[in-house]
């Protein structure tokens, strides 16, 4: 009985976790949404609007999950910024540096995202595996499309 608490307690703190990432992700985004320059800025400037759109309702969909699991996610933005493994926009990047590290960000998401697909495959928890999985192609199709756009 014990195992299966400690599994769904990582379970839940894996999805918190995920919770301050998406959050600290909107808030880049709407960053660099607003601050991209350079030839590239009409291009930019829509997706950024896109990707921040989607990281919401990712956030919105995580958190809710937690509270059916009756775990309570985080909500604040101190929070968030001690919790998440990405880390907030820095002030003066490149439209370059901005599609670069939001390429990072999503690939060090996706890595977190198959640890919590894996603990929720262990506690038997198909529907929180499910919501993962589908948030992880997302992001990876993301990453492989940033990429492209950097000639990578």
């Amino acid at each position: 009985m014990a195992k299966t608490a400690l599994k769904e307690n990582t379970l839940t703190e894996t999805l918190d976790k995920q919770v301050a990432n998406f959050s600290i992700l909107y808030m880049k985004l709407h960053n660099y949404h607003w601050y991209v320059k350079g030839e590239n800025f009409f291009t930019l400037h829509l997706k950024f609007e896109e990707l921040y759109v989607e990281a919401a309702l990712h956030l919105d969909v995580i958190a809710e999950r937690m509270l059916s699991l009756r775990a309570i996610p985080t909500a604040t933005l101190q929070e968030h910024l001690e919790l998440a493994s990405i880390k907030e926009a820095s002030k003066g990047a490149s439209a370059a540096e901005m599609v670069k590290q939001l390429a990072s960000d999503f690939t060090l998401i996706c890595s977190e995202l198959t640890e919590g697909i894996a603990l929720a495959e262990e506690s038997k928890d198909q529907p929180t595996a499910d919501m993962l999985i589908k948030i992880r192609a997302s992001l990876e199709k993301h990453s492989w499309m940033l990429e492209s756009f950097l000639g990578r």
